[in-house]
Formats: structure tokens, sequence, C-alpha cells
């Protein structure tokens, strides 16, 4: 694999992970409402992960912004559940592991950070992404947890950490 650098994302990262969230949303038949495509603060993560107990990781091969993945508390959920959020990786970058890493460094984070479970929220047309937090032992809701604004999206997974 290419050389590859996983960090905390930057204020200047913001319009280039937008740009990621949109265009992959797009590849898959997401871009409507209430899913991240149209959600304002895609724009804004560095302020959204801007608080305690939360963090989004930016991949990078080669120096390029390529995707990330981020942990942030469950918007009107318990505080001890988390949400992966943001999931989301350019299509070069697929199939190389990279998503693994970024969930890994999620769940780690998530527990060092006292949380006892990670929520998450999909949809059937990402399949593939479905297949991997399946691998890393999220299992399916009947519905969804807390108040994220996402009604576009009608799987949610949850995973005891």
């Amino acid at each position: 694999m290419e050389s590859v650098n996983i960090r905390v994302l930057q204020t200047a990262d913001d319009p280039i992970i937008a740009n990621i969230v949109r265009t992959t949303l797009t590849e898959f038949g997401m871009n409507k409402p209430g899913t991240a495509y149209a959600d304002p603060a895609t724009d804004h993560l560095s302020t959204l992960f801007d608080k305690p107990r939360a963090i989004y990781y930016v991949a990078e091969i080669d120096g390029q912004v390529i995707g990330g993945a981020g942990i942030h508390p469950l918007d009107g959920g318990p505080g001890e559940i988390c949400e992966l959020q943001k999931m989301y990786l350019l299509p070069e970058a697929r199939g190389k592991g990279l998503a693994g890493k970024l969930i890994t460094l999620c769940l780690q984070f998530a527990k060092e950070q006292g949380y006892t479970h990670c929520y998450l929220e999909t949809s059937p047309e990402l399949a593939r992404a479905r297949k991997v937090y399946e691998q890393f032992g999220f299992e399916y809701l009947s519905g969804p947890m807390g108040n994220t604004g996402h009604f576009g999206c009608d799987n949610w997974m949850l995973k005891a950490l």
C-alpha cells in the first residue's frame, strides 16, 4: 500500500472531507435529505468534533486526504453511547484495509473515553460498508437511537465496547 498517514482533523480539512462525504453519498444514490449529504454540520466537521470525548481521524495517502471517520457522543442519547460518524473513503482508498484501521482507531478512542457502546447509522445502499461493520461486531437494531437527524438512514447498528 502507498504511504498512509492517519491524523486528527484540522480546520483546513473541512471542505475536503465534506466533498468526500458528498461525493461518496452521490456515488451510492444517497445524496438526499436525512443523510450526511444534506447535514449542514458536514461542512464544519472540525467544529462538530471540537468537544470532549469526540475525535475525527483523517486518512491520507501520499499526502492527499482520501477519507476519514470519527467518534462523537450520540446526540440525544445516553452518555455512555458514542456514534461512529462520517466514515467515508474515496474509491481509490477502498479495499486496502484502511476502513478497518479507521474503525479500530475510533473504537480504541471510544473505549479510552469511557463509552460502553458504539452506535452507527447506515443504509442498504452501503452494503460493502455494512459488511465491514458486521465484521467489527456491530449488530443490527430494530430502530434508531438518539436524535441524529439522519432519517434517510434506515439501518441502525450497535456494538458493545
